[in-house]
């Protein structure tokens, strides 16, 4: 099962801390969806990411609101 974690109208770096906080009580293997309207997110996340070792499945941008998938490994 997936989970979702809605980060719109916060900015930087409450998106990624609220993100590693549910990624912390995900099992390895499992994906959360986020959604965010910062900017800074744009390298935020993917910087998150990398540095953390989770994977960065998917990233768009849709009317301004970027969506990404992170599985936790």
């Amino acid at each position: 099962m997936d989970h979702e974690l809605d980060a719109r109208g916060l900015l930087c770096p409450l998106p990624v801390l609220k993100t590693r906080k549910r990624l912390s009580a995900l099992e390895p293997g499992m994906r959360i969806h986020v959604m965010t309207d910062d900017p800074a997110a744009v390298v935020d996340m993917p910087h998150f990411c990398a540095e953390s070792g989770h994977g960065l499945i998917d990233s768009r941008e849709e009317s301004g609101i970027m969506y990404w998938v992170i599985e936790k490994r």
